[in-house]
């Protein structure tokens, strides 16, 4: 069983950056797709970026120009580059991962990671 832990997280001013880190507990084929997912309060859980192991990315539009999503094998991490926040990227923001190719249908993923949470003061 693939355990993820996010980190990274904290409060943050908008127009500010963060990135958010995330270490699988055991080795993640490079053919999983890794992801992030955000949920705000009172929201449903949406996806943010997704990566498979040939490199191609995703984004949702929201967050495009803005965030940048990245992948290293063989330290089987994920990470997010999040610049020029807003405070509706106030949300936790998940790790998730998944054999296969990459899709934004969050019960297609297998494995979740507890979360980290992102404010973003005005």
């Amino acid at each position: 069983q693939v355990q993820l832990v996010e980190s990274g997280g904290g409060s943050v001013q908008a127009g500010g950056t963060l990135r958010l880190s995330c270490t699988a507990s055991a080795y993640i084929a490079s053919t999983y797709c890794m992801a992030w997912f955000r949920q705000a309060p009172g929201k449903e859980r949406e996806g943010v970026a997704t990566i498979y192991s040939d490199g191609s990315t995703t984004y949702a539009d929201s967050v495009k120009g803005r965030f940048n999503i990245s992948r290293d094998n063989a330290k089987t991490s994920l990470y997010l580059q999040m610049n020029s926040l807003k405070p509706e990227d106030t949300a936790m923001y998940y790790c998730a991962a998944r054999r296969g190719f990459c899709y934004w249908g969050r019960h297609l993923y297998n494995y979740w990671g507890q979360g980290t949470q992102v404010p973003v003061s005005s």
